[in-house]
């Protein structure tokens, strides 16, 4: 079954409420349609929006199944196996040992955790915006592992290599993918 945005956005805030879930989510579902342009992808630059729009739906409700959950609450709606594997698999190495294999999965694998990072770093600035963020403010608080300890520096760097792109790339390439849209996320 092929879900609208707004047949995601409603299965999304069935299972997520908080605020900075709902925020993350549709910062990642932007980041994703920017890859999608980006790489060659733009067909299906719906299809990667909405795994990142949907990629931590059972995050909420089951953090200890995260990634696990997701694939019994999709496949119990007949959601696209595809579409299954593609969410299921950030949470690699983690929570579950299904392997990104397509671009896109890597993609998301790289950038999930570093949007959170680059978020942080952001609303540190005068400007609380990624429009005037560089990368060398973004490395610098990298190395600081107590800042955003949550997002995992070894995702990234894992992220990074699976992709076969340099660690500044990536997070150059994301900092430009999240001020694509960052008056979508910010509008939640």
């Amino acid at each position: 079954m092929e879900l609208t945005r707004e047949d995601a956005w409603k299965l999304l805030c069935e299972y997520n409420k908080d605020h900075f879930h709902l925020k993350h989510a549709v910062t990642v579902e932007g980041v994703m349609r920017y890859f999608a342009n980006e790489l060659g992808y733009g067909d299906e630059a719906d299809f990667w929006a909405t795994v990142g729009l949907l990629h931590d739906l059972d995050f909420e409700q089951f953090p200890e199944q995260h990634c696990i959950k997701v694939q019994e609450i999709m496949r119990q709606r007949g959601l696209d196996e595809r579409l299954i594997h593609a969410v299921a698999c950030h949470g690699y190495g983690i929570t579950v040992d299904t392997k990104p294999e397509h671009e896109m999965e890597k993609v998301l694998f790289a950038t999930d955790e570093l949007t959170g990072l680059i978020g942080a770093v952001a609303i540190m600035r005068p400007s609380k915006s990624v429009s005037d963020l560089e990368l060398k403010s973004v490395k610098k608080k990298f190395k600081t592992l107590s800042f955003a300890a949550g997002c995992s520096r070894d995702v990234i760097i894992q992220g990074a290599e699976m992709l076969g792109w340099e660690l500044d790339d990536l997070i150059q390439r994301t900092i430009l993918a999240m001020r694509s849209c960052e008056a979508q996320y910010e509008a939640v």
